[in-house]
């Protein structure tokens, strides 16, 4: 037991010791320093919104949307067109948001107050309470129309 202790207090103190020993240059040389101003002297870039389509980084809500439809978090606005998988029996669309949460709607399933009734090769329709509807495609443009 007295040699498991011995041999510890020897370990611990041969690491001390060369953790003491690497310590002696503390002070940063001159161009080390100069890249560090570089560095931090960096402006930020602003990033790109991935569902501003080709609108440039204004967003991708239009300038005629209501203010209810912005602050709606389920509106057919915040949401892009991310896949359509279109089958015999059952057809899906993915839908993802700002945040990146990928949201899969079947036909006959609602998101918020529309209500997702057919699928075409690119794009998805929805209809509104009023029996309009919604017609959103792959390039992000929300189109509402009387019929489709």
């Amino acid at each position: 037991m007295n040699f498991f202790k011995f041999f510890l207090t020897l370990f611990f103190s041969f690491f001390i010791t060369v953790s003491y020993a690497d310590n002696h240059s503390t002070d940063l040389s001159e161009s080390v320093e100069k890249v560090v101003d570089e560095l931090q002297e960096d402006e930020d870039v602003p990033l790109n919104d991935p569902f501003a389509g080709n609108e440039g980084s204004t967003g991708s809500l239009g300038g005629d949307v209501s203010d209810e439809e912005q602050q709606d978090e389920m509106s057919l606005y915040n949401f892009k067109l991310a896949g359509l998988i279109s089958g015999k029996d059952n057809s899906y669309i993915s839908l993802v948001n700002a945040g990146g949460e990928v949201i899969t709607v079947t036909i006959g399933q609602y998101l918020g107050k529309i209500k997702l009734v057919d699928l075409r090769l690119n794009e998805a329709i929805f209809e509104k309470e009023d029996k309009s509807f919604m017609i959103l495609d792959f390039n992000n443009v929300i189109r509402e129309a009387d019929e489709y």
